[in-house]
């Protein structure tokens, strides 16, 4: 046995034990110094600890997920559809990540190593599941209205399943785009090959091409260059992934009109049925970071979203010109420990006499406090990695679901009972600020 092998070994030994102490541990003074290599060893083994688990939706709906590739170049969509779905007795449940390869694509965004990085994520999270029902049945019920849901910076489409799992459960069908900007940890589209069989498919079931001769081209987060400005880059990516959500949408106006889609995955999942079933009168876009950057500039490329709601938005892609081309309402959810005076002024300059434009933060919030991650992790790692805030999660994240849903309803004047939680939407909660704790000089507005 090489010394490189176990020296591999013993650390990985050793985030099991900082794993297992950070369970039985809690009103520490004394905080060790965590070497990068054991940053995951934060969350429950095996995702065993029911208390430890991404929550299942609280709609009147049971929650389906599919995965979607229409096209198999890097130029065509790449989705997680989540929709209501006809109940079963023992659904199959999807892995939260679906491959060893975004396992690698986080330790590359994370700066890891990635062999030991892999067995890490796998002992912790190799068995969490999303709560939603792999393929089921897609359950008929009217026209549910639509959201396109666009992850962060180093994220992919399953990140925010507790998000879109909620979405779905009160009857919304929502199409979480992963993006393929090389904004994403790591992502995957195909390409011929001449030797059909010859080459191998992703390490997940789900993932495997309907076509033999098509072999997966892997895409791996891309850091910015030694001396590269981050602004050109940037802006790039978030014009990008707009066009990448508004082409998922436009599949979706297809799928709606009865044209025959092909999904370049296998799949069991009946396209067809979704036939006649949205309402694609009333489309929202949804998205967290980076995601609500790609809000904004969706908002202003297409007026068929009606309306966006933007996650702790990172301001800095996007340019300030498009600005007075936004015409429909936004919806800024802040954490309370992400923000910073630059990126508050230019949330600020969307602001309009005609147009409403909210803005909240929830207490006790960090950055990370919206992707899965925060319902994944001990309390004392959590909070010394920042995926994890002072707020117990689950209240937050119930926070911002349900302001979400009241000023969905009331922007894509739905006819639900979501307007009860009008109140949040005006930061009316000991939980919520309304605005921002920011405090802006009147001199920087």
């Amino acid at each position: 046995m090489s010394m490189y092998f176990v020296g591999r070994l013993v650390q990985l030994t050793l985030a099991k034990k900082i794993y297992e102490w950070s369970k039985s541990t809690s009103g520490l003074k004394f905080m060790p110094k965590v070497n990068w290599l054991v940053v995951f060893a934060m969350g429950n083994s095996n995702c065993h600890n029911n208390t430890m688990s991404i929550p299942p939706g609280k709609g009147p709906h049971q929650v389906g997920c599919t995965d979607l590739m229409v096209g198999h170049t890097v130029h065509d969509t790449f989705l997680r559809l989540y929709y209501p779905c006809q109940a079963s007795e023992n659904p199959q449940l999807p892995d939260w990540v679906p491959c060893r390869e975004y396992f690698n694509g986080l330790a590359d965004f994370m700066k890891m190593n990635r062999a030991l990085s892999e067995r890490i994520f796998n002992y912790l999270f190799g068995s969490c599941k999303i709560p939603a029902a792999w393929s089921a049945s897609f359950k008929p019920d009217g026209k549910y209205p639509v959201i396109i849901f666009s992850h962060g910076l180093g994220a992919f489409r399953t990140l925010y399943s507790a998000i879109c799992v909620e979405l779905a459960s009160q009857g919304f069908i929502v199409a979480a785009v992963e993006h393929r900007d090389e904004s994403a940890s790591a992502t995957f589209y195909f390409r011929e090959h001449t030797e059909p069989g010859t080459k191998r498919h992703p390490s997940c079931d789900i993932a495997k091409p309907v076509s033999d001769n098509l072999e997966e081209v892997w895409m791996y987060y891309r850091p910015l260059k030694p001396g590269e400005h981050e602004f050109p880059l940037r802006n790039k990516q978030v014009k990008q992934r707009a066009d990448e959500c508004i082409r998922a949408l436009n599949i979706l106006f297809d799928i709606n009109s009865g044209k025959s889609v092909e999904n370049i995955l296998q799949s069991n999942f009946d396209l067809s049925t979704l036939e006649n079933s949205m309402d694609l009168c009333r489309i929202a876009v949804m998205g967290h970071s980076f995601g609500g950057a790609t809000v904004i500039e969706c908002l202003c490329k297409d007026v068929k979203f009606k309306c966006g709601v933007a996650l702790d938005s990172w301001m800095f892609p996007l340019d300030e010109e498009i600005f007075p081309g936004v015409k429909q309402p936004i919806f800024f959810i802040n954490s309370e420990k992400f923000q910073w005076i630059g990126n508050i002024i230019r949330m600020k300059k969307l602001d309009s006499a005609m147009i409403p434009r909210k803005m909240i933060t929830i207490k006790g919030t960090v950055h990370q406090s919206f992707p899965d991650f925060t319902f994944l992790t001990g309390n004392w790692i959590g909070r010394l990695l920042k995926l994890k805030g002072e707020i117990d999660p689950y209240i937050a994240m119930d926070l911002s679901n349900k302001a979400t849903l009241a000023f969905l309803q009331r922007h894509l004047t739905l006819d639900r009972d979501f307007n009860k939680w009008d109140p949040l939407i005006d930061g009316k909660d000991d939980n919520l600020i309304q605005g921002t704790n920011i405090v802006i000089p009147q001199s920087s507005m």
